[in-house]
């Protein structure tokens, strides 16, 4: 039984105000199905003054507090004294940050920054990895629950920073979301040089961690090889290889939508994630409800995630045919499709806030 119980969960909503991809998107897709399972009065959610674009909610209540600014003042002065002035709520973090005089639920989806401090090389990323690890001990002290996406994260965390695992409760992502996307298949109209069914297709933050280098040497050695490339790059933990020109047979496309980006991921060849760490790796999911093969790196969650639905490559070593890997037999994705699934982490989700709802 919790002492002092508080009435409402506020779970902070400036995802909303950014492009939905990866964290942003999971928090989007259990908000929405937290709003089917709890009772009004239960569960509230705080955005900027003036956001847009924000879905109607039936049960969550919607709260308007501040101006859109940068996300960390906004989140670390606006929310942080909303909350001190607001004792009677507790706040659900689905993006790994914790507030320091008001910690609440928190989601943390991987500490990549503790174990590739190689990558973080100008003085930005140096002080964006300190604050991450801050951000990340802080957590892992004082949150009051934590939750997380990936056994292998769950174990990471607990190993890393010595705390009881039963404190953390691993809920999964998914891939639900696109199958109410329609393919846009003007995409090959756009790029003539992609033709159905003869290119490796990647997407994601074009980071370090995503291993673009991978894919840039591995084309370099099969110039027959014909690579997709959608993303945008970060400020910070750039790519390298980036500020180099790129082989001709990569073709760079930018942030696509998702509907492109599923007319693509439906007529590759396959789709490839060469990513040395993720703490579970959602775009090989949605390859693979689109039909695709999928080739990923032997790495950190992935092979939790897809178990034998895959093909594996090192992210190390570019030594390998991959349309020979790809004549290996793999299982079929209906159990992990099946496995993945946003309601039932919603319910998750609603059960780990549950004991702090009145």
């Amino acid at each position: 039984m919790i002492k002092n119980r508080l009435k409402t969960i506020l779970i902070n909503g400036f995802f909303l105000c950014r492009r939905l991809t990866g964290i942003e998107r999971y928090a989007y897709e259990i908000t929405s199905r937290l709003d089917k399972l709890c009772k009004p009065g239960e569960i509230a959610i705080i955005i900027p003054d003036d956001a847009e674009n924000i879905p109607e909610y039936k049960n969550i209540r919607i709260i308007r507090h501040g101006k859109t600014i940068q996300h960390l003042l906004w989140q670390m002065f606006t929310l942080q004294w909303f909350l001190i002035t607001h004792r009677e709520y507790t706040v659900l973090e689905f993006g790994n940050t914790a507030l320091p005089f008001t910690p609440g639920i928190v989601f943390l989806h991987d500490i990549y920054c503790e174990f590739f401090p190689e990558d973080f090389t100008g003085l930005r990323d140096k002080i964006i990895r300190l604050y991450n690890k801050w951000q990340y001990r802080l957590i892992s002290r004082r949150a009051k629950k934590i939750g997380t996406v990936s056994v292998f994260t769950k174990n990471q965390i607990a190993q890393t920073y010595h705390i009881n695992p039963d404190r953390i409760t691993v809920i999964y992502s998914s891939w639900n979301h696109f199958k109410n996307i329609a393919a846009d298949y003007s995409i090959f109209n756009d790029h003539p040089s992609l033709k159905q069914g003869n290119y490796f297709f990647s997407l994601g933050s074009l980071s370090k961690r995503k291993n673009l280098k991978w894919i840039i040497e591995y084309a370099q050695k099969n110039p027959d090889s014909v690579f997709a490339v959608s993303g945008v790059s970060l400020p910070t933990v750039k790519a390298d290889e980036l500020d180099n020109s790129t082989p001709q047979n990569i073709i760079l496309l930018g942030y696509l939508d998702d509907s492109k980006v599923k007319a693509l991921m439906e007529k590759c060849k396959a789709f490839i994630l060469p990513s040395y760490y993720e703490g579970f790796g959602l775009t090989p999911l949605e390859a693979l409800s689109c039909g695709a093969q999928i080739i990923i790196a032997k790495a950190a969650s992935l092979p939790e995630i897809y178990g034998n639905t895959a093909h594996y490559i090192d992210p190390f070593n570019i030594d390998i045919a991959l349309d020979a890997l790809l004549r290996e037999p793999v299982e079929k994705p209906d159990v992990i499709l099946e496995k993945y699934s946003y309601d039932t982490s919603a319910e998750k989700v609603y059960n780990l806030v549950e004991e702090y709802i009145k």
